[in-house]
């Protein structure tokens, strides 16, 4: 059995490769500290069939500004985009698992853009999923984890009592949504709590005049 994480050498990347490595899975990290970039669509087409996908790879964004508005939008959201894109061709069957976030189930004041990413992935999750059938496609949806991406907000964070979620939890969760054999589903990942898909509102319909 096959599977590929991007990110895969980052916190959360190297606790997904670990549990599906102890699952029996041979797992090919895709990062860019070893020369992947998963915006290139030319990188993209040397990735061949694997069992699980995990689209894993994200970057905050800090100050908005228009640069770092593209990188985060060429990492979080074209890295997802593109890797669907070959997986659909190479894969008959299995399961893609897109690391998206809170962030895309909620406002994000801190970083907006990052919030604009998340929210991307979450309505392109649910949108495509159907059409992937019978591979699945759904999302994980951490709230903060324990990884070098958090250092800069880790005191403020400490100071509003928010919990930090330890990469292998979210691993967890992972590997839950692999298994559930479900599709389309973001779910959301919370200190203290088992993960589970999140259950959007319905949207109000139409009102029609009274006759």
């Amino acid at each position: 059995m096959k599977a590929l994480v991007t990110g895969g050498d980052g916190g959360i990347g190297r606790a997904l490769r670990a549990r599906l490595e102890r699952e029996g899975y041979a797992v090919e990290s895709l990062d860019l500290t070893t020369g992947f970039d998963v915006s290139s669509p030319a990188a993209w087409e040397h990735v061949g069939r694997v069992d699980v996908a995990c689209l894993n790879a994200g970057v905050l964004t800090g100050e908005l500004t228009y640069e770092n508005y593209r990188r985060a939008v060429r990492v979080n959201v074209d890295g997802v985009v593109l890797g669907v894109l070959r997986l659909m061709r190479v894969m008959e069957e299995g399961a893609i698992v897109v690391t998206a976030s809170l962030a895309g189930l909620t406002a994000t004041p801190p970083d907006p853009v990052y919030g604009l990413s998340k929210h991307a992935l979450v309505g392109f999750v649910r949108s495509l999923a159907p059409r992937l059938e019978p591979v699945r496609l759904n999302a994980i949806c951490p709230g903060y984890v324990d990884t070098s991406m958090v250092d800069a907000e880790r005191e403020a964070l400490a100071s509003q009592d928010i919990p930090l979620l330890a990469p292998d939890h979210v691993a967890d969760a992972m590997w839950r949504v692999v298994t559930a054999g479900g599709t389309g589903e973001c779910w959301f990942v919370q200190p203290g709590r088992a993960p589970e898909p999140f259950r959007f509102p319905r949207l109000p319909g139409p009102r029609r005049p009274a006759s």
